[in-house]
């Protein structure tokens, strides 16, 4: 799954504060997102995290094609 540092992503479960998008702040063996309602910043394993994506909403650009 391509997933970049700056990607917004769906998730399938809401957080406890009821938004369902997190902004990815770190990729690697673990995934640092933060939460888009409220702020909080979580630590998950790649498997786990790529696992409960929904959809990656990404800004394109004019670089990318």
């Amino acid at each position: 799954m391509d997933v970049r540092v700056g990607d917004i992503v769906r998730m399938k479960k809401p957080h406890p504060c009821g938004s369902c998008e997190f902004q990815v702040l770190r990729v690697g063996m673990d995934f640092k997102i933060k939460c888009t309602g409220c702020g909080h910043e979580v630590m998950l394993p790649r498997l786990k995290c790529e696992k409960n994506i929904k959809k990656i909403l990404r800004e394109t650009s004019a670089d990318e094609a």
